[in-house]
């Protein structure tokens, strides 16, 4: 594993050397693999690195994580709470809808949380065109297999370096990292909503994931599960489809 971060590091710098850009910057959450991400980056680019703490109705805890997150890597880090920005954007769509009676209340909690996932995406890619980085994206194998991240949201990045990792491989990498424990150990969640974990949302586990990835057997039940969200997220794993050349 060791190896495999030297190498991700080499990765980093050769894309965005490619890219002609300065560094690189990642939205910090507080949990396990924007965690990695930071540690990584900051090992890649020292003087030219940032994490973005972006608290939007966030339990405060989280961002108490994130900032020891930025104290285990030493990473330059700003935050921006975007709570009252999401509350104006999202109470205008709100308000407007219901006007003409087509709010859809049973839909309004995932449509809150993604416009959230949205606001930090767009938060980031705004600071980081003002220093000249790459946003470097969070998900790891399983999220990125079973379509558990939001397009256009913490989907929507320049690079996924954890991208080929599964949980159990983040946690090893944590580990080697600096990480520190609490984080490493702290119930994966996306802060979607009070109580909200990432594993009762999939309806299975991250080892179930990590299992099914590396070929081992799993309860039938888990299996359909993950090839259910696999499929229905197809489109989440491909750019914006274009028609065929008349």
């Amino acid at each position: 594993m060791e190896q495999k971060i030297e190498k991700l590091i080499v990765w980093l710098r050769e894309r965005v050397q490619e890219a002609g850009m300065n560094g690189a910057i990642v939205g910090i959450s507080g949990g396990i693999d924007s965690a990695v991400v930071a540690h990584l980056i900051k090992r890649a680019f020292p003087n030219h690195s940032l994490g973005l703490i972006m608290p939007c109705k966030s339990n405060p805890k989280d961002q108490e994580d994130a900032l020891k997150v930025v104290e285990s890597c030493g990473i330059d880090h700003h935050v921006i709470d975007l709570t009252e920005t999401h509350r104006v954007l999202f109470g205008e769509i709100e308000k407007q809808l219901k006007e003409k009676e087509q709010w859809n209340e049973q839909a309004a909690r995932l449509g809150d949380a993604n416009t959230r996932a949205r606001l930090r995406m767009t938060t980031l890619y705004a600071v980081a065109n003002n220093y000249g980085y790459l946003v470097v994206g969070t998900d790891n194998a399983a999220e990125w297999h079973t379509g558990y991240f939001t397009k256009y949201g913490d989907g929507g990045v320049d690079l996924v370096p954890l991208v080929h990792f599964t949980k159990g491989e983040v946690r090893e990498m944590a580990r080697i990292l600096g990480v520190p424990e609490e984080i490493i150990t702290k119930a994966p969640s996306a802060g979607l909503w009070e109580g909200q974990t990432d594993e009762n949302e999939m309806g299975t586990t991250y080892d179930m994931i990590d299992k099914y990835l590396k070929g081992e057997p799993i309860p039938e039940r888990d299996r359909a599960i993950i090839e259910r969200l696999h499929e229905r997220s197809h489109h989440k794993r491909q750019l914006a489809i274009a028609p065929p050349k008349f």
